[in-house]
C-alpha cells in the first residue's frame, strides 16, 4: 500500500490538518522553487504524464503509487536500480513484480536533463507525476510543493518493513500512519488513491477466507464469490483485479461507496468500512460527498509529500534517476 520511510520525523501525530497547512509556509519546499531555474518542469512533466496515461490508462495508478511508496520522506529512493555492492528497494517484498512506470519518470528526466541540468530532482518528478496522474484521470488538481533533493541510497528493510499489508487491521494502518506525523483522516483520504489501479489475486486472498461461511450486513456474497472464481484458475497468482471495478479509470470517489457496499477488494480498504467506527464515519461522508474526499486528499497529499524530504544541501539531484551520481 504505502511505504513509510524510516526516516524519523517530529511532527506530532495528533497535530491538527490546520496546523499542518500552516507549517508550509515555513517549509523549505515552494510552489515556485523551479520559477527562474526551470520554469519549463512542470509542464513538461504534465506532458509525459499525459502522454502515458492516454496509452495506458493504468499508468496514471502506476505513477500515482511510485509517489506513495517513495514517501514518507519523498526523496527518489524507491527509483534506485540494484547494482553491485547495492541493494535498492525495488525487490522489496511489496515493490517487487508491483511498481511499474519507471520507464515514463526515465523520460521525464531525460527531457528536463536536456532542458536544464542537474536541476530538477527525481522526487519532485514523482511528486508532480503523482498529481498530474490523478488530474488527468479526473480528479482535482493542486499546488505541488518543489525543492526536493535526491537520496544517494536506500533501505530494502524499511520498505520490507514499513508498507502496510494488503490485511492490515486500521489499527495497524493508524499506527503506521501516526509513525509518520499523519492523522487518521489522512490514512482514510490517502486510501482513496485505490479509486485507480489494479491487485493480483494473492494480495486479496485473505478477503476471501471463510467467505463462504460470512454473514452479516456488511458481508457482499455476490461479491466475494465473484472474486473467488476470479482467482481460481491455475495462473491466478498473476490474475489482476481492478481496486475500483465501477469506475476503474477514473479518479472518483466510488472506491468509498464500493467500501459502503462491501465491495473493497483489499481487505485493507474494506475494514476502513468494517472495522472501526471513527473510519466508518468519514468513508461514509466521503461516500456520499465527493469534493469533500477530493479537498481531504489534496491536502493529504500535500502533507505526505512534505515529510522529512531531503533539501537544501541534502542529497543530490540525481541526473539518472536509477543511479546515485
Amino acid at each position: 500500500m504505502f511505504e513509510l520511510s524510516a526516516v524519523a520525523l517530529s511532527k506530532s501525530p495528533t497535530t491538527s490538518r490546520e496546523e499542518c497547512a500552516d507549517d508550509h509556509n515555513a517549509s523549505p519546499l515552494s510552489t515556485t522553487f523551479y520559477e527562474d531555474t526551470c520554469p519549463e518542469a512542470e509542464a513538461i512533466i504534465f506532458a509525459w504524464v499525459d502522454r502515458a496515461v492516454s496509452e495506458d490508462p493504468r499508468m496514471a495508478a502506476s505513477l500515482l503509487r511510485l509517489h506513495f511508496h517513495d514517501c514518507f520522506g519523498c526523496d527518489a529512493s524507491v527509483l534506485l536500480d540494484d547494482i553491485e555492492g547495492f541493494v535498492g528497494e525495488k525487490t522489496a517484498g511489496p515493490n517487487l513484480n508491483s511498481l511499474r512506470g519507471f520507464e515514463v519518470v526515465d523520460a521525464i528526466k531525460s527531457e528536463l536533463e536536456t532542458v536544464c541540468p542537474s536541476t530538477v530532482s527525481c522526487a519532485d518528478i514523482l511528486a508532480s507525476a503523482a498529481r498530474d496522474s490523478v488530474l488527468v484521470s479526473g480528479g482535482p488538481g493542486w499546488d505541488v510543493l518543489m525543492g526536493r533533493r535526491d537520496s544517494l541510497g536506500a533501505s530494502r528493510d524499511a520498505a520490507n518493513n514499513n508498507i502496510p499489508a494488503p490485511n492490515s487491521t486500521v489499527e495497524i494502518l493508524v499506527a503506521k500512519f501516526q509513525s509518520a506525523g499523519l492523522t487518521l483522516n489522512d490514512m482514510v483520504a490517502l486510501s482513496g488513491a485505490h479509486t485507480l489501479g489494479k491487485a493480483r489475486c494473492p494480495t486479496f486472498r485473505s478477503r476471501l477466507a471463510g467467505s463462504a461461511h460470512s454473514t452479516g450486513p456488511k458481508v457482499n456474497l455476490e461479491f466475494l464469490q465473484s472474486l473467488q472464481q476470479l482467482c481460481s484458475g491455475p495462473d491466478s497468482n498473476s490474475t489482476l483485479a481492478e481496486l475500483d471495478l465501477v469506475t476503474p479509470a477514473t479518479f472518483d470517489n466510488q472506491y468509498y461507496v464500493n467500501l459502503v457496499s462491501g465491495e473493497g477488494l483489499l481487505q485493507s480498504d474494506q475494514v476502513l468500512f468494517a472495522g472501526d467506527d471513527r473510519t466508518r464515519q468519514i468513508v461514509e461522508s466521503y461516500a456520499e460527498d465527493p469534493m469533500t474526499f477530493f479537498e481531504d486528499f489534496k491536502l493529504s497529499m500535500v502533507r505526505m509529500g512534505s515529510l522529512g524530504p531531503l533539501t537544501g544541501k541534502e542529497g543530490e539531484i540525481r541526473r539518472n534517476c536509477r543511479i546515485a551520481n
